[in-house]
């Protein structure tokens, strides 16, 4: 059975599957949750409670979110393009056709990069 987080604020409740998140923005105490369709909900908590949120009703499926810097919860399935330079890092996938541009800090991306690299260098075997 999948799993689905359920989320409420002041005048709805919304259950979603993971898989549907892109990102999640913060902007102090107010976090934007976009969906793959573009669709956005806002809530009245800050990002720290949202990665809370997300642990406890997810559990070990949590990790595919990652925090990037103070103000940007990305699914890191949908990692596609990562610019340090630019601070940039755009978020796709095959199974829907908008792009997500986003800005992040270049240390945040900085440290994805080097995560990522890492993660295919330990895919190596014998080279």
């Amino acid at each position: 059975m999948s799993k689905f987080l359920v989320l409420t604020n002041s005048n709805e409740v919304i259950r979603v599957s993971p898989e549907r998140i892109v990102c999640i923005l913060s902007d102090g105490n107010y976090s934007t949750m976009t969906l793959v369709n573009k669709d956005e909900h806002v809530f009245t908590f800050n990002l720290a409670s949202f990665e809370k949120i997300i642990e406890q009703q997810l559990g070990t499926d949590a990790q595919t979110f990652i925090r990037l810097g103070k103000s940007l919860i990305i699914n890191g399935k949908y990692i596609y393009y990562v610019n340090v330079s630019k601070q940039q890092i755009v978020l796709s996938d095959s199974s829907f056709s908008n792009k997500f541009t986003l800005s992040a800090s270049k240390e945040a991306l900085k440290a994805l990069k080097t995560v990522l690299e890492d993660s295919i260098k330990s895919r190596r075997i014998g080279i």
